[in-house]
């Protein structure tokens, strides 16, 4: 990936323009269409304008939980009138969230109280979901509603969606790359792509380390751990064609129709 993909911002480290990403037929997904990121929580004044102006960011796909949102609070973004967050969970929760009671358990808003992460109490689902890419295809599995919305999001939206998580490479990935496979670019470059979080893991991690909403689910684990290994997707993207016979099987699966597809395509490639 050519440094020009990377959007340099004060508040996000893992931020990238998929444009120029090739198909199988030839197109090229167009710049300030499909933007990913970690966590938009501390975009400073200038990001704003840099994603708002420059990049034409009209939408945000918020891949994160309730309780996530909940404990950072509203972000930058949602000041900005031209720009529509959806909130997007690919965790099962119930109402606005599942984990509301592990909030309620510290009314006073203690700050050394750690808040409880939904993923945190899912750690023990055993060999069902063992490793990496059986955690990704769980989000599929569990929440198609949401990653079909990300996908309509991006679709009629007229400029960039920015499609974003906590690190901007788990959640993150798994739906770009949907978006990715279902226009057309190869295997290959999504998981090229999926693997350049690692560039930034060390900020990345730095990022979450700072916030109290991540410091206690990452504290003592080792960053080599949160690196995003090519062979993750690889299996990620194997395990949707074994069961949905690809991407595209699994989008029809759940509602996704010929001309979700076709937008979904005149939004993003060029001509």
């Amino acid at each position: 990936m050519t440094d020009s993909r990377w959007i340099e911002l004060d508040g996000a480290v893992n931020a990238r323009d998929l444009g120029g990403l090739p198909t199988v037929d030839g197109s090229r997904v167009r710049p300030d269409r499909l933007i990913r990121s970690d966590n938009l929580q501390g975009l400073s004044r200038a990001d704003i304008r840099v994603l708002v102006d420059n990049h034409r960011v009209r939408a945000v796909a918020d891949l994160r939980t309730g309780v996530e949102v909940d404990a950072e609070g509203p972000g930058p973004l949602t000041a900005e009138p031209r720009v529509r967050i959806a909130h997007l969970s690919l965790f099962p929760e119930a109402g606005h969230n599942t984990d509301a009671a592990a909030l309620d358990e510290d009314p006073d808003g203690d700050p050394q109280q750690p808040i409880v992460l939904p993923w945190q109490q899912r750690r023990d689902d055993g060999a069902q979901r063992h490793g990496a890419a059986a955690v990704y295809l769980g989000y599929l599995e569990d929440r198609p509603d949401s990653a079909l919305a990300a996908l309509r999001l991006i679709a009629g939206t007229d400029g960039a969606t920015i499609v974003h998580c906590a690190a901007g490479k788990d959640r993150t990935g798994v739906v770009t790359a949907l978006a990715l496979a279902e226009v057309g670019v190869p295997r290959e470059e999504i998981v090229a792509d999926y693997a350049l979080s690692s560039e930034r893991i060390e900020a990345i991690f730095a990022r979450l380390l700072a916030s109290r909403t991540y410091a206690g689910d990452l504290d003592g684990q080792q960053i080599d751990k949160h690196r995003t290994r090519p062979e993750t997707m690889w299996a990620l993207l194997d395990a949707i064609t074994a069961k949905y016979d690809g991407v595209g099987g699994w989008l029809r699966s759940h509602g996704w129709t010929e001309q979700d597809a076709a937008a979904l395509r005149a939004h993003l490639l060029d001509a």
